[in-house]
């Protein structure tokens, strides 16, 4: 039995079987059937009786009943082809006997057990690269030139072998036609597949590939729950045909959106009906392990292009909102964080006009796609995507739209993360001339820009100039939104943070002991406002000189946070990261070495290895492994973070420049003064030009140029 989806080439293998075994002697009887319904099976039977008895019998039941009587007792060699079995019921008391001289071979696209139990089952996929290569290289090879870009058309085909032969004799029907005009009439928007099927069909297939497949969903529609498996199909066909997890079908908008559409309740069980029923005929594939489900693209874009264009755009809606509702607050599952940003990202290449519109404005799932590449630190690749994005709702929205504005907004921002703070605050001055013109100077947007355009300015080296922002925004906060709002609360945690950058820890601790006052009154001692608020504390704590108090006050904030949010929870290992350090900073450098170690265990399991803050962790274990007496440890250590932090988050994000300092700085410390003196001179070139002359982190690049010159100087003969 050879099964799988409509247009792999069951039947042309089956027809191959038989001809191998008809020519080379081996048969007595051939019998091909038609098996598509039980009346086609009993009418070939009652033919095959009519000629191999010399007999005709009026009741055509009754001829395929002695046709199967002659077959159990005949000793002639016979093969029976039972082609395109749709139904398991079909063939009730109508399966060919086993004997020793009969065979017989199904194909057929269900999976249905009833069908498959207890025989041998062949599955048959697409063809591969090298099959895909070889079969158009002999339908083509004859005029030169027609395989120009073949092997793309393969992959453009998703190597379907129906595919690929309506597209070799189209392409011989026209006598200029190549690979490369097939594929830019497929990828033309205005024309759809049916568009370019040849005149004849090749290879003895009987429907082109649009028709082969309708056939299936039609049956697949028909089964129990009747009238969902095709919606399910036509969402499907919206999303990333290599893996779309199966939660986004189950999800409570999908259930809503069916239910209306069917005009009856719809439930989770009756969606995984409808999933099994479209895997029954091969449409789909479910793998439970890995939680996906699976879709040829050419199958969905015939899909696409059968859908009606009212459903299409509910459907895109759908879909978008069904992503949104499972995409998990905190990224622990980073294979997962990915399939929904490839779903995310085919949706948004098939839909973007109607997940960005002037009426309704941009889809939330677009900006979530876009934090989830900047928080998993692929901060290149998110400001790649934010720079798209914008164009494309300047494009569908208008450059002034407040979506639109919001996508310059977080483009500015990563630009900083990525390493450009000067540029980052540059755009949001830029940003603020815009919305103060647009939404006006006390709309939320306006009042966070200003937020943004503080914070990177400090990032860029004026802690005093954010500090200074900082006073005026907190006035405005204060009389939009009143003292005990959220964003005045968080305005006064930066107003605080940028004090102690400039130099006040001591005022910066004394800032936040007040915020934590007002803080515990508004949001209570359980919010994670209130846990961060407390860790700011404990930090500018230990910066003004407390280490003592600021330790006591970590560990009674891990405790709660653990309580809180849970022991896996990056805020708490955050807590902990600052917990370690200050042990180093009190003089137990081992002690640190060994917490720090501990937590890179925990931070590898829930974020990944290429997660920001794994990356943090291994530069502090690297740290203070040296501060404990292993400098040359810590070298190799730092080393190691650098490759890593060079391939995932790019040369000019702050976090290498730190690593690159701390690299330079234990090679001295490792007996190479003169490779670290080079190594902050190379530094030093990157730094001025990042961040300019005048910044701070420039200063002390300057000062340890001169310091390891010096020491290489000292240690000179």
């Amino acid at each position: 039995m050879t099964a799988g989806l409509g247009g792999v080439g069951k039947s042309q293998l089956a027809a191959g079987l038989a001809h191998r075994l008809w020519d080379g002697g081996v048969l007595d009887l051939l019998v091909w059937v038609s098996a598509t319904s039980r009346s086609g099976v009993v009418t070939a039977y009652a033919q095959a009786a009519a000629d191999v008895t010399g007999i005709e019998d009026a009741d055509a039941d009754q001829a395929a009943a002695r046709f199967m009587a002659w077959l159990a007792t005949t000793p002639r060699r016979w093969l029976i082809v039972l082609d395109d079995v749709a139904d398991p019921n079909d063939l009730r008391g109508l399966w060919p006997p086993a004997t020793q001289v009969g065979r017989t071979v199904v194909t057929t696209r269900s999976a249905d057990s009833a069908l498959t139990a207890g025989r041998q089952v062949i599955n048959v996929g697409v063809f591969t690269p090298d099959e895909s290569a070889a079969y158009l290289s002999a339908k083509l090879a004859g005029v030169p030139g027609r395989l120009e870009e073949a092997a793309d058309l393969a992959v453009d085909l998703g190597h379907l072998p129906l595919a690929l032969a309506q597209a070799a004799a189209y392409i011989l029907d026209r006598t200029s036609m190549t690979c490369a005009g097939y594929r830019r009439r497929l990828a033309d928007g205005r024309r759809q597949l049916a568009d370019l099927a040849p005149r004849a069909l090749p290879d003895d297939y009987p429907y082109p590939v649009a028709v082969t497949w309708s056939l299936s969903i039609d049956r697949a529609d028909s089964f129990i729950p009747p009238g969902v498996a095709r919606p399910v199909l036509e969402l499907a066909a919206l999303l990333d045909p290599n893996g779309i997890p199966i939660e986004v079908f189950t999800t409570s908008t999908v259930q809503t959106y069916l239910s209306t559409r069917t005009g009856k309740p719809i439930d989770v069980d009756d969606l995984t009906d409808a999933l099994d029923n479209l895997t029954r005929l091969s449409l789909t594939t479910v793998d439970h392990a890995a939680g996906m489900v699976r879709v040829h693209g050419l199958l969905q874009r015939v899909v696409r292009e059968a859908t009606p264009t009212d459903h299409t755009a509910q459907l895109a809606v759908i879909a978008a909102d069904a992503l949104q509702a499972i995409w998990p607050e905190i990224e622990r599952d980073r294979e997962h964080a990915q399939a929904l940003r490839a779903n995310t990202a085919v949706l948004h290449a098939q839909t973007e006009p109607l997940l960005l519109n002037p009426r309704h404005g941009a889809h939330t799932i677009l900006f979530t796609a876009g934090r989830s590449l900047g928080g998993t630190g692929q901060v290149a690749a998110a400001v790649a995507y934010l720079h798209t994005l914008h164009e494309s709702a300047a494009h569908q929205l208008g450059p002034e739209h407040p979506d639109t504005l919001a996508t310059l907004n977080n483009l500015a921002r990563w630009r900083g993360v990525m390493g450009d703070a000067a540029g980052a605050a540059a755009a949001f001055a830029e940003l603020l001339v815009v919305v103060l013109r647009v939404l006006g100077p006390d709309h939320h947007g306006t009042l966070m820009t200003r937020d943004n355009l503080a914070r990177w300015r400090g990032e860029a080296g004026d802690a005093a100039g954010a500090a200074t922002a900082y006073e005026g925004l907190l006035e405005d906060r204060v009389r939009v939104l009143g003292s005990d709002h959220p964003d005045t609360l968080a305005t006064r945690d930066n107003l605080a943070r940028w004090r102690g950058e400039s130099g006040d820890a001591a005022g910066a601790a004394v800032a936040y002991a007040d915020l934590l006052v007002d803080v515990l009154r508004v949001l209570g001692p359980n919010h994670p406002g209130t846990l961060t608020a407390r860790n700011n504390l404990a930090h500018w704590r230990g910066v003004a000189g407390d280490a003592a108090g600021a330790a006591t006050a970590f560990e009674g904030v891990l405790d709660d946070r653990v309580r809180v949010l849970g022991p896996d929870h990056p805020d708490t290992l955050i807590t902990r990261g600052n917990l370690a350090s200050l042990r180093g900073v009190a003089g137990d450098a081992a002690g640190a070495a060994a917490a720090f170690a501990e937590l890179f265990v925990v931070v590898l399991q829930v974020l990944g290895p290429d997660h920001p803050y794994t990356l943090n962790t291994r530069n502090n274990l690297a740290h203070w492994r040296g501060v404990a007496g292993d400098a040359a440890g810590a070298v190799a250590a730092f080393e190691g973070v650098l490759e890593d932090q060079l391939r995932v988050l790019g040369p000019d994000h702050p976090d290498i420049r730190a690593t690159r300092n701390n690299l330079a700085a234990w090679r001295g410390e490792a007996g190479d003064a003169a490779g670290a003196a080079a190594a902050f001179d190379d530094l030093l070139v990157d730094v001025l030009r990042v961040l300019g002359p005048d910044h701070p982190y420039t200063l002390v690049t300057r000062n340890n140029v001169a310091f390891w010159r010096e020491r290489v100087n000292l240690d000179a003969p």
